[in-house]
């Protein structure tokens, strides 16, 4: 197996330690994601350029990423795909400015600093996982998710594409039709993380509506989510729209709002998100422990 290692300096404010917890508290990544005592993230994956295993392992020192990848792939690719679904490869030096036009947005970033989206390793995990959760609770969905890893993944990492075609049990409803469609389209390059990034991102969501079994819910979730996209907003999140109403008062529209989020919009959108999560679950992780 080979190894390749990557050291790149971040651009704008990043916590591996927060964004780690925000990772495992919220991610439905489920045995795919692990974390040592010694604060490192590691993860395993199937990288969307060749759909060969991947273990990664990210160290943060001072401004400074580390990336080390092992596979028998396109280790570049793979690595390339990491920074990806961290954010790391997003130039954030203006993301402080938006705190300064937004007092909203400045008291989360105080509150979670550091935070950058964490997303799906690929978008299509991401895809996968908006089959699993159409017409079923969470829980359920995870228990399928964990399911599908034992009977068809890889050490631990979700089924590649490969592996999802040659499912031989029916899940309920429309999940295994779906599933299957999903890996197609993955394998025929529709759902690779770098050209989704390339796109405009309302065409990005349309091209992947065209995927049987993915509306328009299930599209936003693939490129906001799976491609990571820094500077776009679901437009089907009923629980964005109601924290927009809680922090910015009844009459203010999430087009409205985002104006002043500009040029990162999804970054903004999901610290509203943390910002709900935590003040409706109390087992949601605070922010003075991400700051260990």
């Amino acid at each position: 197996m080979a190894q390749h290692t990557v050291e790149f300096e971040v651009a704008g404010p990043w916590s591996l330690a927060t964004s780690r917890e925000f990772w495992e508290e919220f991610a439905p990544l489920g045995p795919a994601s692990a974390a040592g005592a010694d604060e490192a993230l590691r993860t395993v994956f199937h990288a969307d350029a060749d759909w060969r295993r991947v273990a990664a392992e990210i160290r943060q020192y001072g401004s400074t990423a580390q990336v080390v990848v092992a596979g028998d792939g396109d280790l570049g690719s793979a690595a390339e795909q990491v920074r990806r679904f961290l954010s790391l490869d997003v130039d954030a030096r203006g993301w402080p400015t938006v705190a300064e036009r937004d007092p909203v947005i400045a008291d989360v970033q105080a509150r979670w600093p550091g935070l950058r989206p964490c997303g799906f390793h690929s978008p299509y995990e991401a895809a996968t996982w908006a089959v699993l959760t159409q017409r079923t609770g969470m829980t359920s969905a995870r228990r399928m998710r964990d399911d599908l890893v034992a009977r068809y993944g890889t050490g631990g990492a979700f089924p590649s594409p490969e592996a999802l075609l040659g499912l031989d049990f029916e899940l309920p409803w429309r999940k295994t039709e779906y599933l299957r469609s999903v890996s197609r389209a993955a394998l025929d390059g529709l759902l690779d993380g770098a050209r989704l990034r390339t796109l405009d991102p309302g065409e990005a969501v349309r091209q992947v509506q065209q995927i049987k079994g993915l509306g328009t819910f299930s599209a936003e979730l693939v490129v906001v989510r799976g491609a990571n996209h820094p500077d776009t907003l679901p437009t089907q999140e009923r629980r964005l729209e109601a924290e927009i109403t809680e922090q910015y008062g009844p009459g203010r529209s999430r087009t409205e709002v985002s104006e002043n989020w500009r040029p990162y919009r999804t970054w903004a959108a999901l610290h509203l998100r943390v910002l709900r999560a935590e003040r409706m679950s109390p087992t949601i992780a605070r922010p003075a422990r991400a700051g260990r």
